[in-house]
């Protein structure tokens, strides 16, 4: 193209973009609220909640996401000390996922893929919480050894696959693991091969061509996988209802013939529920579910946001559906435990992450002529 054309190109397009901007910044699209279509949808969703839980579920649910939660404040506390560096990207408000989830399937048997947002899917899988935190602050007795830091964490042990720095990296991974556990039982006649997998990603991933790749080869061969959206509203700094034609993504699945649901990501039991379903259903050979999770992250994109972009009465709205207060009541309603037992937890927690923090500072680092370990498969 001639240079004086696309100059003159380029000054219409900017001048086109400032005036939708303009016209459109910090508006509400219309016919929604403050809060956005998720506030809506929510309320669509409430008829379907009456759930039952045992004292041993209704409690170990409560430890974990009081686990997810402190251990990620005490992560914010770590990094504004300057003990922590690098991308730190922090879970609190969407704990009723990974507990819901994770907490439906079997440790050590089923697999998990994670994103960036990955400490508390990592907690909930059973990785040591010293691990995760050691991992944080770069030492050897991390999980990744040191050399993945906050958005890489990985165990075999625990069938963590891994976190990933871009989105939807993870997804093709858990497709992997989810075409082994077929293939395993089909093709080599490993009849005890019914692992499920769970794949955790964001609503900005599911504008990318990974996710409907995915999407369509898993049901293809009618893989063991579950999609687990985690709809927190915001892409970074782009609001899930400027960026998608299709706001509601469980819809999606219908496009390949897929079992799809949606769910609210701020109550932990309504999330188990979904995820027991979409687990007996793999198990089962019947294929994937694509699950979205309504939620909302009570913290900005990472600790180096100022979180400036959402609005205060929208962060109000969400705050007052805190999913560990959601479940505190749901406990103490039915009779499971009194609120000292749960006070008694928190300070168990609490103890936890400290010695975590404590065991990390004093571990030693990676050793620098140990740079190229782990690379190869042969270590």
């Amino acid at each position: 193209m001639h240079p004086y054309r696309r100059k003159v190109l380029e000054g219409l397009i900017s001048q086109d973009m400032s005036e939708v901007i303009s016209k459109t910044q910090g508006q509400t699209p219309k016919g929604l609220t403050a809060e956005g279509d998720h506030a809506g949808r929510l309320r669509n969703l409430a008829h379907k909640k009456d759930h039952k839980i045992s004292r041993e579920i209704g409690l170990k649910l409560f430890k974990d996401m009081t686990l997810g939660r402190r251990f990620e404040d005490k992560c914010a506390e770590m990094y504004y000390r300057g003990k922590m560096f690098g991308f730190v990207h922090l879970y609190n408000g969407q704990e009723a996922v990974s507990s819901g989830v994770i907490g439906a399937m079997q440790q050590k048997h089923d697999w998990f893929c994670s994103t960036y947002r990955d400490h508390v899917h990592a907690l909930s899988a059973g990785v040591p919480a010293r691990e995760v935190m050691s991992e944080l602050f770069g030492k050897e007795t991390g999980c990744s050894k040191g050399r993945g830091g906050s958005m890489h964490l990985f165990s075999k042990e625990h069938h963590l696959l891994g976190g990933y720095a871009f989105i939807g990296e993870g997804i093709p991974v858990a497709l992997g693991a989810a075409f082994s556990s077929k293939y395993k039982k089909e093709a080599l006649n490993d009849n005890a091969s019914d692992s499920v997998t769970a794949a955790f990603f964001g609503d900005g991933t599911c504008n990318i061509g990974q996710f409907y790749e995915c999407l369509n080869m898993a049901q293809l061969w009618k893989l063991p996988i579950i999609f687990v959206v985690e709809n927190n509203k915001w892409a970074i700094g782009m609001a899930h209802d400027r960026a998608t034609s299709e706001t509601e993504i469980w819809r999606k699945a219908d496009a390949f013939g897929m079992h799809g649901e949606e769910v609210d990501g701020m109550d932990v039991l309504s999330v188990r529920e979904a995820a027991e379903r979409a687990v007996k259903r793999a198990r089962a050979g019947e294929g994937p579910t694509l699950i979205e999770c309504l939620t909302y992250r009570f913290r900005g994109h990472s600790l180096a946001d100022p979180d400036e972009l959402r609005s205060e009465e929208e962060k109000s709205f969400w705050a007052s559906r805190d999913p560990i207060k959601k479940l505190e009541q749901d406990i103490t309603d039915q009779g499971i435990a009194t609120s000292q037992e749960l006070r008694d937890i928190e300070k168990e927690i609490d103890s936890i992450v400290n010695e975590s923090v404590e065991f990390a500072l004093s571990a030693p680092d990676p050793d620098p002529k140990e740079l190229t370990r782990y690379i190869w498969a042969e270590d």
